[in-house]
């Protein structure tokens, strides 16, 4: 039997003579079913996969191939998916000088008559026709190009990009390597993954600063991927390393805009002709990394943003708590304060007859009615968090009222929040009141003391907060596809 083409599948032999023997036919099926172990994909059965092929380049990025043949019968259909799979396999860089692969096809046809001529020409590689996967070579010294079929499995669809060519069509691989492959690295760094083993952290850092110089804004930890930090002010960002040394921006002089290369990634650096700065950065970084601000006029906010592995997230909050910003910390549960009972203390007198009870009246003005879409809409756009949470505990100080709240579900953050949050609204007569034990849907902000003492997350006076159903449920939900991008 000769060697089968990619997506060609094998018949088996009728026999020497005639059709096969019924008993034959049923012996053969359950020694392929039992003995191949590969899974059935349709009705033909795969063969397990063979071993993978050597790289098809000896430098720089080649393909490698594994093949499985299809057994099934000529009353069957044939098996269901691929018989050959395409991965990347990289090796050292090529040397200076090399030959590329196209190039080499190329030159085979060096010397050789064609276009039914006996002229023979030098061929080089053409990258102007319209499939990239064939091989396209332009004749020196004139103006036509030929096309000899093909190009070999494994060359470079053209310079610069990542795919290669396959079966003449441009492939590239996902992030498990396989060619033509949609697998993808998620926001965490897992190939496939689902942004579940990280989590976002997005912040803005608003100190004005009372002089002019050097103030930290963030620790940016090991580990950090998707790295953004943005302002737009006649301030400069700065970036330090662990080690005290400066990457950009440091000791009073402004760095050009371009790509640096810190902490075992690629900062790239930009700064807009207008009053615009911006660095990015893909990481992961190898090291923790100190961002900067060199202020020179008010502060007018610095975006920053990057996704950190779960278990990094509470070391990053100690080593930020500690530059001069405190975040949120979960504490102990609190109840009512109550007046204390001290079994010595004597009996009270006994009273008279008793009084009919006479309700007091209430000290809390009503609050205004924040009833509606357009108030909905409004707090929801407008805020930095929106989450359905049970409210725990409610403890009234001077001209603040505190809420230990128990989040369940979020519906926008800008931050993470964890499952006990503090929220706390204005006046000891807040609007709208939340009551014990139940659940709200809320709209809230997240509000920083100047000098980074405090950071709340605050309920604003008649601000958005309703008891949870499944209608509010939906309105919510609707209202965040309203929102102005």
């Amino acid at each position: 039997m000769g060697k089968l083409r990619p997506g060609e599948v094998e018949r088996l032999a009728p026999g020497h003579t005639g059709r096969p023997r019924p008993l034959w036919n049923l012996l053969l099926w359950t020694l392929l079913s039992c003995g191949l172990g590969g899974s059935a994909q349709g009705p033909g059965e795969w063969t397990p996969w063979r071993s993978w092929s050597r790289c098809s380049s000896s430098c720089g990025r080649g393909l490698s191939v594994r093949s499985r043949r299809c057994i099934w019968f000529p009353e069957e259909e044939p098996c269901w998916g691929d018989s050959h799979e395409y991965r990347l396999c990289q090796l050292p860089d090529c040397p200076p000088g090399a030959v590329p692969f196209r190039d080499l096809q190329c030159a085979l046809y060096n010397g050789r008559p064609v276009l039914g001529t006996q002229e023979a020409y030098r061929w080089v590689p053409f990258y102007g026709a319209p499939n990239q996967c064939d091989l396209n070579c332009l004749a020196e010294g004139h103006a036509f190009y030929h096309t000899f079929g093909r190009v070999l499995d494994g060359t470079p669809c053209s310079p610069g990009t990542r795919g290669l060519c396959v079966a003449g069509r441009c492939l590239s691989a996902g992030c498990d390597g396989l060619l033509g492959s949609d697998a993808r690295e998620d926001h965490c760094g897992r190939c496939g993954g689902a942004n579940d083993s990280c989590l976002f952290v997005q912040r803005v850092f608003r100190d004005a600063g009372t002089f002019a110089g050097y103030w930290n804004v963030t620790v940016i930890p090991e580990g950090a991927r998707h790295i953004r930090a943005a302002h737009r002010s006649r301030n400069h960002l700065a970036l330090m390393r662990g080690d005290g040394r400066y990457v950009l921006n440091g000791n009073w002089a402004v760095s050009p805009p371009g790509t640096y290369e810190v902490a075992g990634t690629r900062v790239v650096y930009t700064r807009a002709a207008g009053p615009e700065e911006t660095l990015h950065a893909a990481g992961p970084t190898s090291q923790d990394l100190l961002l900067q601000v060199l202020l020179q006029e008010p502060n007018p906010g610095i975006e920053f943003e990057f996704w950190l592995p779960r278990e990094l997230y509470g070391p990053f909050q100690a080593r930020a708590q500690a530059l001069g910003w405190s975040p949120r910390q979960p504490q102990p549960r609190e109840v009512e304060p109550q007046a204390p009972e001290s079994p010595m203390a004597p009996a009270a007198p006994a009273a008279g007859p008793p009084r009919p009870l006479t309700p007091a009246p209430d000290p809390c003005p009503p609050c205004p009615d924040s009833r509606g879409r357009a108030h909905r809409l409004l707090h929801y756009c407008g805020s930095d968090f929106v989450f359905r949470a049970q409210v725990l505990g409610r403890l009234r100080q001077a001209q603040e009222t505190r809420y230990e709240v128990r989040v369940q579900l979020v519906y926008k953050n800008r931050s993470p929040l964890r499952a006990l949050e503090y929220v706390w609204a204005p006046g000891r007569c807040p609007c709208p009141p939340l009551a014990l034990h139940r659940e709200y849907l809320l709209a809230v902000q997240r509000l920083v003391s100047p000098d980074g003492t405090q950071d709340r997350l605050l309920l604003p006076h008649a601000g958005y907060a309703r008891p949870w159903s499944p209608a509010e449920d939906s309105r919510v939900r609707l209202a965040a596809r309203r929102c102005p991008v």
